[in-house]
């Protein structure tokens, strides 16, 4: 069989053609695979640094006892009544400051189940050093001591490092029943710890809406990915804060993205909440109203005690008291979550119950009465945090009462036995709240106490021996905030009392305290002091010369840090007043030869008056008036602020010249 020539080259070309496309492809698919293995090298190889220490940028490294190099938060929020959450974070402790920031621990009740739970701790080259797994993390109650029961419990790490700086990788994944609380996204935990990259998504059906807030991301670069069944945010690189002497809390620099779903579940109680109103109408019906049960015998009670009182103010006061006088806090946490308060007949007849039962306990006295009262939701501490007027979710931490009457708001604290009636103090004054009642809930401020409320009056007088020694007498009456710093005082022991003011006027040397008489005026709120004081040698003596300082009771020892880069505004959350009178006596065989220059200082911080009199040759009248005005300033007044409080420590140490006749 003959074949023609043509179509042998033909078939020739065609068979080169289907080789030269085989080889080609096996070359694609050659390099396909070796991008792959080199992407995944390089992913590994990132994903190694990310365990190594060293592999930290400098800038991150900087003021910083801790480094989250990767934080990833996944919630699915797969109902109304579900959520599953997933954490991955690596954390890079450099020492060992930076051993809390780690946190790796977990809580869980009967309605939050851990599903999974691991760390792997890794040295400071990235080398694995231990694997601990979910049944080798401590378990314990997730109370205090203070909490009479709680189903609340923790898992944690108790990991003791051999170095630093060392890795940890937590890993967690947990099913939550409730969603009343959703975790927000919070890339920076606390002072001194940097942030890598954090990153946050949560995902939930199309018919559950969630709502967002974005806080203090003004000098960060937040990427945020929305569509209509996900959100996502990312960020990278975040310096660690430092804190800042008089400056805003951590809650108001923090970058934070607050989270909350307008359809949600607290232990099995179905809610929809757009608003503070709406949270506070749900709060009262669901979680308030059906608690109100007194007993008939209760309700008489207080009605006879109230019965000759005329006014509402009189009749919050009497049963202010008698809820004083009958109770006692002990915390209780089970429940909805810890936010259902117990019902008004177990505490009336346990006679204790927590910030929330107490609370609620008092207002239903006060309803028996005809006094109207609002359950109140606020964070409490000395920080002043407050709510958030537009975004309405699960906040707070403490309960209060308010009592709403035509000229005022009476805030009630009550689980505190000491208290006045009225005072808050510190604890809860000068903040967003919400204010819950039938009507729904609104944000409404607490009492602010102004530093012409916070006065502290001093009356005192002592006689200056020719060999030095001093014999005091002081009266010390506080008011506002400094009445709140005092009247715990009252419960101390002679020895504890010996050694507090001892270490108030630590500048006198040996002092011996002679006599002490205290009373806590309720009334008037009025924290009262009465000591008497001896101490030698408070003078100095050179040759004929004596030196006196002028101040004995009341010197400004307080200078505030020094800062040179500042980067918050200067925040004053509390101002005070301070009046001091004080008679002097000199020895008889010395006379005044100079004295200090009267001072007169007022400025946008404050204001400093001092004057020194000479009623006749050896007696002297001392009056001083130092006033701190809260506010908030330009971060470039530290510098100012910092020098008036130095200048009144400077001023404050002015002595008078005597010398010997």
């Amino acid at each position: 069989m003959e074949c023609d020539f043509s179509h042998n080259f033909n078939c020739d070309e065609q068979l080169d053609l289907h080789l030269s496309k085989i080889n080609s492809q096996h070359m694609n698919i050659r390099f396909l695979v070796n991008g792959l293995v080199f992407l995944w090298t390089l992913l590994s190889f990132a994903q190694e640094k990310l365990y190594v220490s060293y592999a930290i940028p400098d800038s991150l490294v900087a003021n910083a006892n801790a480094v989250i190099r990767l934080n990833d938060i996944s919630i699915n929020l797969r109902s109304s009544h579900e959520m599953q959450v997933v954490q991955k974070r690596i954390i890079t402790v450099l020492n060992k400051n930076g051993n809390e920031a780690a946190d790796t621990y977990v809580y869980y009740d009967n309605n939050i189940k851990i599903r999974e739970l691991e760390a792997v701790v890794y040295d400071a080259f990235g080398a694995q050093i231990k694997k601990i797994k979910k049944n080798d993390f401590k378990d314990i109650s997730a109370v205090s001591g203070g909490t009479l029961y709680s189903d609340s419990r923790v898992k944690y790490l108790d990991y003791t490092p051999i170095a630093y700086p060392y890795t940890i990788e937590f890993t967690t994944e947990i099913i939550n029943k409730n969603t009343a609380f959703i975790w927000p996204f919070r890339p920076i935990d606390d002072y001194y710890v940097s942030t890598q990259k954090s990153t946050y998504s949560i995902e939930r059906p199309p018919y559950l809406q969630i709502r967002t807030k974005e806080k203090n991301f003004e000098s960060f670069n937040l990427e945020k990915v929305e569509d209509s069944t996900k959100t996502t945010f990312k960020v990278e690189n975040l310096k660690a804060i430092e804190p800042e002497m008089y400056g805003p809390s951590f809650f108001d620099v923090s970058p934070t993205v607050l989270v909350a779903a307008t359809q949600f579940s607290l232990e099995g109680v179905e809610s929809v909440v757009e608003n503070w109103n709406d949270f506070g109408t749900w709060m009262y019906q669901d979680l308030i109203k059906n608690t109100h049960d007194l007993p008939q015998s209760t309700i008489l009670k207080v009605q006879e005690l109230v019965k000759d009182e005329t006014t509402d103010l009189g009749k919050a006061k009497k049963v202010y008291q008698y809820v004083q006088d009958k109770t006692r806090y002990i915390s209780v946490q089970v429940g909805i979550g810890g936010w259902k308060p117990f019902n008004t007949s177990e505490v009336d007849r346990l006679g204790y119950g927590d910030c929330k039962g107490l609370s609620n306990y008092t207002m239903a006295l006060l309803k028996a009465v005809g006094v109207k009262s609002n359950y109140v939701v606020l964070y409490a501490g000395e920080s002043q945090r407050s709510f958030e007027k537009d975004f309405a979710a699960m906040m707070g931490n403490h309960v209060i009462l308010n009592v709403p009457l035509e000229n005022q708001d009476i805030w009630l604290e009550c689980t505190n036995q000491k208290v006045p009636f009225g005072f808050i103090g510190d604890f809860t004054d000068d903040r967003d709240v919400l204010v819950v009642s039938p009507e729904g809930g609104k944000i409404i401020h607490t009492k602010k106490y102004e530093a012409e409320e916070s006065i502290q009056y001093i009356q005192g007088s002592y006689n200056v021996s020719s060999e030095g020694r001093i014999d005091a007498k002081v009266k010390v009456k506080s008011n506002g905030i400094q009445y709140n710093s005092k009247y715990p005082l009252e419960s101390e022991t002679e020895r504890d009392l010996d050694t507090y003011y001892k270490n108030r006027w630590g500048y006198i040397n040996r002092m011996s305290i002679k006599d002490m008489h205290l009373e806590n005026n309720k009334d008037d709120i009025q924290f009262v002091e009465e000591v008497s004081f001896q101490a030698p040698n408070y003078s100095k003596i050179i040759g004929n010369r004596m030196l006196l300082n002028v101040n004995a009771f009341n010197r400004n020892e307080h200078i505030p840090d020094r800062c040179r880069d500042r980067k918050h505004v200067l925040k004053v959350k509390r101002g005070f007043k301070d009046l001091d009178e004080v008679e002097i006596k000199i020895p008889t065989n010395y006379l005044v030869e100079t004295l200090p220059k009267n001072n007169n200082i007022e400025n946008k911080f404050g204001v400093y008056k001092t004057e020194l009199t000479l009623k006749d040759e050896h007696t002297l009248i001392y009056r001083r008036e130092f006033t701190i005005r809260d506010g908030e300033f330009p971060k470039e007044d530290y510098k100012a602020f910092r020098d008036f409080y130095k200048t009144v420590s400077r001023k404050d140490n002015a002595k008078i010249a005597l010398i010997k006749t």
